[in-house]
């Protein structure tokens, strides 16, 4: 699967800018609910592991997601992964990351596409799998590079994103326990090489058009609408794109305006 080594190559990419930063870094909220880069990273390798069992330990990864949904509750979300990972931060949680992305890839990378396995919500395929880990280590990524006032150099590799984002329309709208509306909108997007991609049926009425990076961010949650310059035409695709979420879990409501941007001085 070209999705694994994807997931590998943004992970590494991720790695290089956080590499040369000191101890001290580590302990700087972000603009994410205010999570430290050490809790951005322990989420990452946690929900890395928990991915990498539900492919190859099946019954482990059950009786391990149990263990966390009972955590949660008792300690919280992101002290959850903390105490499952021993309390590892900084440096030495960077390196452990690192070696455990890179071990996983090749697992990940000779599996059959379409093989079924557990997960937080519905079972899914392993392609699935590997693209969302793909799509989280993006996304919190985002986190990091606004952190450091950094601007990003996207790849096409962000097409298994806008594709996953393309795929979960209706399930944005099924997690909000809504119908889903039609008819589904056209999208086209401008990638990093500058190809065009589309998805849907030609639509003058329904249709989302724009840079490839910004429809990504809109799908994660990494930044409102309005603080994009995607063109959104029709009252489905802006129902859309108001909510647009591609993750699993219960609904999120996206960042509001003007609070997701990247910090211009860096941290100094």
């Amino acid at each position: 699967m070209q999705q694994a080594q994807d997931f590998c190559d943004e992970s590494a990419a991720l790695y290089a800018v956080l590499e040369p930063l000191t101890e001290d870094a580590y302990t700087v909220p972000t603009l994410f609910n205010d999570w430290t880069v050490n809790d951005i990273l322990q989420h990452l390798h946690h929900f890395n592991i928990m991915a990498d069992l539900s492919l190859n330990e099946p019954d482990r990864f059950v009786a391990e997601y149990a263990r966390i949904k009972a955590l949660r509750e008792k300690v919280g979300f992101v002290e959850s992964s903390n105490e499952c990972l021993g309390g590892i931060k900084g440096r030495p949680l960077l390196e452990a990351w690192r070696a455990y992305y890179e071990e996983m890839t090749p697992r990940f990378a000779a599996a059959d596409p379409k093989k079924r396995v557990k997960w937080a919500g519905p079972d899914m395929s392993a392609r699935s799998s590997i693209t969302a880990r793909l799509m989280e280590t993006w996304a919190h990524g985002q986190e990091i590079y606004d952190l450091l006032g950094l601007k990003r150099e996207n790849t096409d590799r962000i097409k298994n994103i806008a594709h996953l984002g393309i795929n979960t329309f209706g399930w944005t709208f099924a997690n909000r326990k809504q119908a889903e509306p039609g008819p589904r909108p056209f999208v086209r997007l401008v990638a990093p090489s500058g190809d065009a991609w589309e998805w849907g049926e030609p639509s003058d009425a329904e249709r989302v058009e724009g840079a490839a990076e910004e429809f990504c961010q809109v799908v994660c949650q990494t930044r409102n609408i309005a603080d994009t310059d995607l063109q959104v035409t029709g009252p489905v695709a802006t129902q859309w794109m108001a909510v647009a979420q591609c993750f699993a879990g219960p609904p999120k409501d996206p960042p509001a305006p003007g609070t997701r941007v990247m910090h211009e001085g860096g941290l100094g």
